[in-house]
């Protein structure tokens, strides 16, 4: 479980990063497609999921970016902060058993507003992108 962190907004400067790893499991996957009732079987069935472009079952992609959601309220602002805005670049499938890992860096501040900017990143064990994005969040 990820420790909760409360980073100040003035103690917050550019360039700053936090990160999260996470295996993805079955169960993970079986518990949101139950959570948000998206039971495609590419995600659910191995038979119709060897058949895909994918070739075996993939995890949901909002799934895997809710480890972005994670490092951010626990580690990078955390505690408090307050999501604006998220964007999302599905560029690889996360497959169960991979072990992905969530990296948010701040790019921006403003101080009137105590808005940052935060790139957003989500690679696998090997290293690769399988999520691109950004963030805007608001810190008291």
């Amino acid at each position: 479980m990820a420790s909760l962190q409360d980073i100040p907004y003035d103690q917050l400067t550019i360039g700053d990063t936090a990160e999260l790893s996470k295996t993805m499991t079955d169960d993970d996957v079986q518990s949101f497609a139950e959570i948000s009732l998206d039971r495609n079987p590419l995600h659910l069935d191995d038979d119709a999921a060897r058949r895909s472009i994918f070739g075996q079952r993939v995890a949901h992609g909002i799934l895997s970016a809710g480890l972005i959601s994670a490092v951010i309220g626990t580690q990078l602002p955390g505690k408090d902060t307050i999501y604006l805005e998220q964007t999302l670049k599905f560029t690889a499938p996360v497959f169960i058993g991979d072990q992905i890992t969530a990296k948010v860096t701040v790019t921006n501040k403003n101080d009137a507003k105590h808005i940052i900017q935060l790139k957003t990143q989500v690679t696998n064990q090997d290293g690769k992108m399988v999520i691109d994005g950004t963030a805007t969040v608001v810190k008291k």
